[in-house]
């Protein structure tokens, strides 16, 4: 279990949490001026920030995407940067390159010139559009906030987040990403259309005169320390458990559910664990709870599940969808 070592350390946290949640109050009230019914994707793109991960947001075009990542980086003051995929697209325009450079006296020597990786929000636009080459440059940067180039190690700014988008309709041409690389992102997100009334209020907002712009409601600075107190709170013994029997439930090799056994190829490692005990902490926070519960689990298993598992051959000739096996696994959860 992880708790809270004195009464002491117990009060300082419930301090520091209420202060962080009138800050992200005021965080969600930036981002609903501009972003129109998509409430659950705002909460569950905070908590992926709280927790210090990456998003994938899965949507088709004009649903905000993109809009909600430039305005999350103007509302939490981060230094953030757009690069579109697409299939010419290197691993050196992301990451950068050394250029060979000659002073005034005819000496040489090597520059590095830094990529647009080099921020604190990276917006990585329909990610699967660029080669398996282009789409690992990404790997070590989402997993250790560095890049090796040429020998030398670059670290990146903090904090640093990747949020990347894509396009589940328009498949020809592009490159499904690998599942190291869908492992590094804490939470996959489906974007859904907007209901009607989110739409009429979209339609009225953006084609007048004025149109709302977002304001900074954080920093960077800020957004750091949330993810630190974030980790120092309390996870009760019965929640910790749950996520341990859930993550090593949904492996076909080990488990005792006849679903997963039949219809898995193969299912979440560690890091899925991890990513619950973090985002579940996270969605607490937003919901003014000093501990997560079991619904906070109950809440993020899609997002966290999904795209750290894969149906095998047999299950998808039968029909058979990924949300069934993971209804089945929120069901043991009680």
């Amino acid at each position: 279990m992880v708790e809270v070592a004195d009464s002491a350390e117990a009060e300082s946290l419930l301090k520091e949490a209420d202060s962080l949640a009138g800050r992200l109050a005021r965080v969600r009230e930036g981002v609903g001026r501009v972003i129109f019914g998509q409430e659950q994707v705002v909460e569950r793109t905070l908590i992926t920030l709280l927790s210090g991960g990456h998003l994938l947001l899965v949507g088709v075009p004009g649903l905000g995407k993109t809009k909600l990542v430039e305005t999350l980086g103007t509302v939490l003051g981060l230094d953030a940067r757009r690069v579109q995929f697409t299939p010419d697209l290197m691993p050196s325009d992301i990451l950068g390159s050394e250029v060979l450079e000659e002073d005034a006296h005819g000496r040489r020597s090597f520059r590095f010139i830094k990529g647009p990786v080099f921020c604190q929000l990276l917006m990585a636009d329909e990610i699967n559009r660029a080669s398996p080459r282009t789409q690992s440059a990404l790997l070590q940067a989402m997993q250790e906030q560095k890049v090796a180039i040429a020998g030398e190690v670059h670290s990146l700014p903090a904090p640093f987040h990747v949020l990347a988008t894509q396009n589940p309709i328009e498949q020809e041409g592009t490159y499904p990403l690998p599942e190291a690389q869908l492992d590094r992102f804490l939470l996959e997100i489906d974007v859904t259309y907007p209901d009607l009334a989110a739409e009429r209020a979209m339609l009225l907002a953006t084609t007048g005169a004025k149109e709302a712009k977002a304001v900074p409601a954080m920093t960077g600075a800020e957004l750091s320390a949330a993810q630190l107190l974030i980790r120092r709170l309390p996870v009760g013994e019965q929640v910790l458990e749950a996520i341990l029997r859930l993550v090593r439930s949904a492996r076909p090799e080990s488990t005792e559910i006849e679903a997963v056994r039949r219809h898995l190829a193969y299912g979440p490692g560690p890091r899925a664990a991890q990513a619950l005990m973090l985002a579940t902490r996270a969605r607490a926070v937003l919901e003014g709870r000093l501990s997560p519960s079991i619904e906070d689990v109950h809440a993020l298993v899609e997002p966290v599940l999904r795209h750290r598992m894969a149906l095998n051959f047999a299950a998808r000739a039968d029909g058979v969808h990924l949300n069934e096996v993971l209804d089945v696994l929120k069901a043991q959860l009680g």
